[in-house]
């Protein structure tokens, strides 16, 4: 649990100020995408994913989020 307040945290970093607005540069890479649902079958909630000499296993948590181990 985080008891901290965001607002007294000390930047190590400096940051540009609050009124230059970002924006990140486009990409002319399209990025293939998946639905999670076409991974998973109908009530899996775990894969596993061959990526050279290792297995690593993809899951849904409790939460509905994706974690990702080796």
């Amino acid at each position: 649990m985080n008891t901290h307040n965001p607002k007294s945290f000390q930047f190590r970093y400096h940051r540009a100020p609050e009124s230059v607005s970002y924006r990140p540069v486009a990409s002319h890479v399209a990025v293939r995408t998946l639905s999670s649902d076409s991974l998973f079958q109908q009530g899996e909630h775990e894969i596993g994913i061959a990526h050279g000499e290792s297995l690593y296993r993809l899951k849904i948590t409790r939460q509905g989020k994706l974690i990702l181990n080796k």
